[in-house]
């Protein structure tokens, strides 16, 4: 019987009778609280969390982890709590209120900046207890505001990156501009982004998925599309207004983003026995890719069944089940080549400015030649030759793909036991 069963059948919350299951040796276990799970909408963003939760279960498992999330819904909390049944997440108020008390560290998880900020602020003043970051990119995200309060709002996040007892990098461009910028934190490096630890499946789903589109094991790549700029606008539960300026941006530079993807899925099916996925990482894609990489191919290219695309929505379970399936995988998106990297899977990433520098951690980890910078026309053209070289040699792309896992996988191990000092468990 696990604790969450035992504290049901009490009649008890899951999060009530602090230290009830205690240590072997009497001592209270230690208590994690974890700031993560931004948004639903994009499998990359939902993975964050179980990559960190996977981590924290391997190399601290003695530990109760409680999670703080921003969102879980759209089935995201039921998915977290069947692959980690021992979770405790955080509803808010009396029950936030019992993890400020009780909860021995704050780790903010992996995101596109020091996504709450403001909680971890909170967190620091109301309890004086240590907080860590783990697998940021660093600037925030660019706002709308004039550039003196932007270089206020930057100085702020340096002044609680300072006060952490570990900030983790994801890319390495991050960790130069944080010295760069005076971080004082005790501890500063190069920390992978927790996706790469993402271990959730859907297998059942994946299977009837891939015999319903007629692709085998192995005998396909997947491609990812995406715009400079995510049209939130158009996913009405968000309820973001229409930016006029990054819809233009967008639409300048769709022809020019994806133009090289489209080249390189032609010459995969042509010059290869493989099929190419078209598939979404958020739920503005499935459009995207429609628009840019499917219904531009040539009719023949169309008719033979040889390239497919996905219409719909999946959750990350599904997507990984799909990925660990395939031959590798291109395209536009980050997380995606995140999770195949951390299953092995070879997978190439396009990137440009509006992405910030996360796309870097492809040096960090040793699969420089698979990133491409589509703001350098030179690099723009090495896409579908290296596309169609992953395909043609998979022997080798395994192997690399393979070592870079390991490369993560070591980094992993390495930041836990950070962790673990911090917690005072060795």
């Amino acid at each position: 019987m696990n604790r969450r069963t035992a504290l049901s059948h009490l009649g008890l919350g899951a999060a009530s009778l602090t230290g009830l299951f205690a240590a072997a040796d009497g001592s209270k276990p230690k208590r994690i609280l974890l700031r993560s799970s931004w948004q639903t909408v994009n499998i990359g963003d939902i993975a964050h969390t179980p990559g960190v939760l996977n981590i924290l279960e391997q190399h601290i498992p003695e530990a109760e982890i409680w999670l703080w999330p921003s969102n879980v819904d759209n089935g995201v909390d039921k998915l977290l709590m069947a692959r980690f049944p021992k979770l405790v997440i955080v509803k808010g108020g009396e029950h936030l209120k019992e993890a400020f008390e009780t909860c021995d560290f704050l780790l903010h998880g992996s995101g596109a900046s020091l996504v709450a900020e403001r909680d971890v602020i909170r967190w620091s003043e109301a309890t004086s207890k240590p907080y860590g970051i783990y697998g940021i990119t660093l600037p925030p995200k660019k706002s709308s505001e004039t550039k003196a309060v932007g270089e206020e709002k930057l100085a702020k996040t340096i002044e609680v990156l300072s006060g952490a007892r570990f900030v983790f990098f994801r890319d390495s461009k991050s960790l130069a501009f944080a010295k760069e910028l005076g971080c004082t934190s005790p501890l500063m490096e190069f920390g992978p982004d927790g996706a790469f630890a993402t271990d959730l499946t859907d297998e059942e789903k994946a299977e009837a998925f891939l015999a319903k589109m007629g692709l085998e094991k192995g005998k396909f790549l997947c491609c990812i599309p995406r715009l400079r700029y995510t049209p939130y606008w158009v996913i009405p539960e968000k309820k973001a207004k229409f930016d006029e300026v990054k819809h233009a941006r967008n639409e300048e530079l769709k022809e020019h983003d994806h133009a090289q993807l489209r080249k390189a899925i032609e010459e995969v099916v042509t010059q290869t026995d493989l099929k190419v996925l078209v598939c979404p990482e958020d739920r503005t894609q499935m459009a995207v890719g429609k628009e840019m990489l499917f219904d531009p191919l040539p009719a023949e290219l169309k008719e033979s069944g040889r390239v497919v695309w996905r219409p719909d929505y999946w959750l990350t379970g599904e997507a990984i089940s799909v990925y660990v399936r395939s031959a590798g995988l291109f395209g536009n998106e980050m997380h995606s080549p995140i999770m195949c990297i951390g299953h092995g899977v070879p997978a190439i990433v396009c990137r440009w400015a509006e992405q910030t520098t996360k796309g870097y951690m492809w040096e960090d980890i040793g699969l420089g030649d698979w990133l491409f910078d589509l703001d350098d026309e030179a690099q723009v053209a090495k896409v579908a030759p290296t596309v169609v070289a992953m395909a043609k040699v998979p022997e080798a792309a395994n192997a690399k793909a393979a070592k870079a896992r390991a490369f993560v996988e070591k980094r992993q191990r390495e930041t836990m036991a950070v962790l673990r000092g911090e917690l005072g468990m060795g």
